[in-house]
């Protein structure tokens, strides 16, 4: 999904395996379009998503964030999702104190069925992403190790 600039945004999923995973392997199997570009990390519960796994995402230049998980009441580890959203909402807030876009970090729930409603989401989350533009934490301009190169050569 790339905008008239060009630009396709490059999204990072970390989805609970036990029902957004399978939302997302639903929706590839059923043939629901969402962007290729939105990469997904299965993880046992996004319980297991820390505030820094976020931040280090969007620091190691992923345009946006989203995690999903289980329908609220339905985690397979009882409250895992609960956190996972407190821990999205502290993150959305630090973004916007240090002057970023809070939609560039998003929650969304479903269930192992709902592989249309992922993919639904998905792209939604990728034309939000599209509309803000590239991260600007991050420049393309070069890869990491030629930035770490000229970074040394400066020294």
């Amino acid at each position: 999904m790339k905008d008239p600039r060009g630009f396709e945004p490059q999204i990072v999923a970390f989805c609970c395996l036990h029902c957004a995973y399978a939302a997302a392997d639903l929706a590839g199997g059923s043939r629901c379009a969402y962007p290729p570009s939105i990469k997904i990390i299965a993880v046992p519960c996004t319980g297991r998503v820390d505030v820094l796994h976020l931040v280090k995402t969007l620091e190691e230049g992923a345009d946006g964030v989203l995690v999903a998980g289980c329908l609220p009441g339905r985690c397979h580890f009882q409250t895992g999702n609960l956190y996972a959203r407190q821990r999205v909402d502290h993150v959305r807030k630090l973004l916007e104190e240090i002057g970023l876009e809070a939609e560039r970090v998003r929650m969304i729930n479903v269930s192992a069925g709902m592989g249309v409603q992922f993919a639904e989401l998905a792209t939604q989350m990728a034309e939000t992403i599209a509309a803000l533009g590239p991260n600007p934490l991050h420049t393309r301009s070069a890869p990491p190790a030629q930035q770490d190169a000229a970074v040394e050569e400066m020294s």
